[in-house]
């Protein structure tokens, strides 16, 4: 579900104020390169070195201060798990959960001696299928344990009516990257195709298959995502609310048993549905009709051989990397074992694993610190709103009270969540991943008709990451986000606004970017603009894709804007709304300055220092097509083109490769 909200990824940590700490004696610059002039290129210069000297770990596809900090969550979740090895657990107990699901998997001598095994019934059960209802019903039970097929089902809140769930239906089921992979022919495009080919042919060939269904399973796939919306069509939260009754589900497409579906998925309750992309339903009967039995039987078999090949004996696992993290991006390495299983383990049980990592590393007095740099930043934005040129009064008082509205979750959850039902063995890895899978679906599903639970994270505390929730209208803020080095203690006002305060101020932007402002402040779907304001908000944005258009990080593959917008305008405005906040803040203070550097131009470094990142080819070609953030450099130099304080800071003038006319500066929030 989680990919189904609009989701950031903002690097941040805890925020404490300037006054409570000794002003940081020198800034760290050796990872700039003055060669390259801040007038120039903002990110060259402060991270210019650091890329020149720093190579991508072998086991990663990009690495950068994001990483760092994952990393680092990762070895503290690791020695969390491993002490947990040591203590005798109460059987089903958290504890003993994560422990034993955490020894299934680094058992590799028992997964090599299990084989193929632990999937062998279930291959057989699709041998068995007599028709294609039935394998359309079955299917859906796959879909339980985390197995994609072509209709995929899931329940989150429904976006016109925020005080209940809802059951949605989307088009899924293909295994490359985006459907460019499949109908677009750069080089390497086609070379993924072919690569899938042969993954599917290993892992029947693995399996002591007689098929080699490779072609046939590219060509179903090919035509699935030709069918499927596009990335930037997907983002329309209007285009893809569409509820059907699921007594008039035949009429979209009629070769699909849809009730029998919905019940095998645990949906018997559903009376209405929302089918995100109707369209794609409405060519699925052609696609049905052009495979065979025995085709969609090896498509449902691959799609259970790709699922579970990680947690299989080695050969198996070796195809999944070669394929998925190889091919795909990049990565010349496989990470260790103890890595995946971390994951793994977080993936199955993570707010049990988030419960021990906060008490251990995430200290209660850090919300109040937090919550104080929230209050500052949307103080900043409403203050912002009644400056507006663009915008009228009667928009503008609405859109102070969403402003109100929004809700602040920082560090980890009121309420933790159930893991009682859950059942893990010590030696049973395969049974354990699909027991977690199931689980959270039937948690999922379950609560169909129970009011909406609004104290719930949609990520675990140890997730080094951010979002804004639109039908909950919320800002969250994981524990393992809120810490060093992002913000540091010592630091002065400037690097801290410039880092964590435009993190928090990109969330707080997002409930007002292309989609987030179609949601009221309860978190309803529906439109509480002017016709001529939403009109004058729609230009600018236009103007906001057309300059990421722009931007070329690899020869003739040039950045989405369209795509990308709604996190481009979280980075503008948040940006502004930073910087607004961060004057503020210093209003009756002596003007900072660290090493001949003035506060504003602290600032603007604090902001660049956070997208010190760099990508292997493979890994920015599949960014360019499925990650809505524009690549790093571009969210580091695209927002500050538009920031008069960031030519003042610098004198940046006419000539200067950042440098915009004023009346080309681009002004949302």
């Amino acid at each position: 579900m989680k990919y189904y909200l609009l989701l950031c990824v903002p690097l941040w940590t805890l925020i404490v104020t300037a006054a409570t700490a000794p002003a940081q004696s020198t800034l760290d610059t050796s990872t700039f390169d003055k060669k390259v002039r801040i007038q120039d290129d903002l990110f060259l210069h402060v991270n210019g070195t650091w890329l020149r000297e720093t190579e991508i770990p072998a086991d990663k596809s990009n690495y950068g201060s994001f990483i760092q900090l994952d990393d680092l969550s990762r070895e503290r979740i690791k020695e969390i798990i491993e002490n947990s090895l040591k203590v005798d657990h109460a059987p089903g107990s958290a504890g003993q959960k994560v422990a034993d699901f955490y020894r299934s998997i680094m058992n590799e001598n028992l997964v090599n001696q299990l084989g193929i095994t632990p999937v062998v019934a279930m291959l057989q059960r699709i041998e068995e299928l007599d028709s294609v209802d039935k394998l359309w019903v079955h299917a859906a039970e796959l879909g339980t344990m985390g197995i994609r097929a072509p209709v995929g089902t899931f329940v989150w809140v429904d976006r016109k009516n925020p005080r209940r769930y809802q059951v949605n239906i989307a088009g899924v089921g293909t295994t490359l990257p985006d459907r460019d992979y499949y109908l677009k022919d750069e080089e390497k495009y086609v070379k993924d195709r072919a690569a899938l080919v042969t993954y599917v042919d290993r892992l029947f060939e693995l399996a002591q298959m007689e098929q080699r269904p490779g072609a046939k399973i590219l060509e179903l796939e090919r035509q699935l995502a030709e069918a499927q919306w596009s990335r930037v069509e997907m983002r329309d939260a209007e285009k893809t609310y569409n509820k059907f009754a699921t007594s008039d589900l035949p009429n979209l497409a009629k070769k699909i048993p849809w009730r029998q579906m919905l019940d095998s998925a645990g949906l018997a309750a559903a009376q209405e549905v929302n089918v995100l992309t109707p369209s794609y339903f409405e060519k699925l009967d052609a696609i049905v009709d052009s495979h065979d039995l025995a085709t969609w039987k090896n498509y449902l078999q691959f799609r259970i051989l790709d699922r579970f090949a990680p947690f299989l004996a080695k050969e198996f696992e070796l195809a999944h990397f070669e394929f998925h993290e190889k091919q795909l991006a990049g990565i010349p390495e496989q990470q260790p074992r103890w890595k995946r299983s971390v994951t793994l383990v977080g993936d199955a049980l993570g707010e049990a694993v988030g419960e021990l990592y906060v008490a251990e590393y995430f200290k209660p007095e850090a919300k109040a610190r937090m919550n104080e740099l929230v209050k500052n930043l949307l103080a900043a934005f409403d203050s912002s709103i009644d400056e507006l040129t663009w915008m009228t009064d009667t928009t503008k008082q609405r859109a102070k009270e969403k402003l109100s509205k929004i809700t602040t979750k920082i560090g980890y959850p009121d309420k933790w969540k159930d893991y009682s039902k859950l059942q893990v063995v010590g030696d049973d890895l395969v049974g354990n991943v699909i027991r977690s899978a199931k689980f959270e679906s039937e948690r999922l599903s379950s609560r169909l008709n129970d009011p909406v639970d609004r104290t719930e994270w949609g990520m675990t505390p140890q997730t080094v990451n951010a979002y804004y929730n639109p039908t909950l209208n919320e800002i969250v803020f994981p524990a393992a986000i809120l810490q060093p080095p992002f913000f540091g203690l010592d630091a002065p006002d400037a690097l801290n606004y410039g880092g964590i305060g435009a993190v928090i101020g990109h969330e707080i932007s997002h409930a007002f970017d292309d989609q987030g402002s179609r949601y009221d402040g309860d978190g309803n779907l529906r439109n509480w603009w002017t016709d001529e304001d939403r009109a004058a908000f729609e230009n600018l944005t236009k103007r906001l894709i057309a300059q990421y258009d722009a931007y070329e990080p690899l020869p003739g593959m040039n950045v989405k804007g369209a795509f990308t917008l709604g996190e481009n305008i979280a980075d503008l405005s948040g940006l502004a709304i930073a910087y607004k906040a961060y004057k503020m803040a210093r209003q009756g203070k002596p003007p900072e300055n660290l090493d001949g550097w003035t506060g504003d131009q602290l600032f603007f470094i604090g902001w660049s220092r956070v997208w010190q990142r760099k990508y292997r080819d493979a890994e920015m070609v599949k960014r360019l097509a499925t990650d809505p953030h524009a690549p790093s450099q571009y969210r580091a130099n695209g927002p500050v083109t538009n920031i008069d304080a960031f030519y003042e800071a610098f004198d940046v003038r006419e000539g200067d490769k950042l440098f915009k006319p004023v009346s080309e500066r681009i002004r949302i929030w």
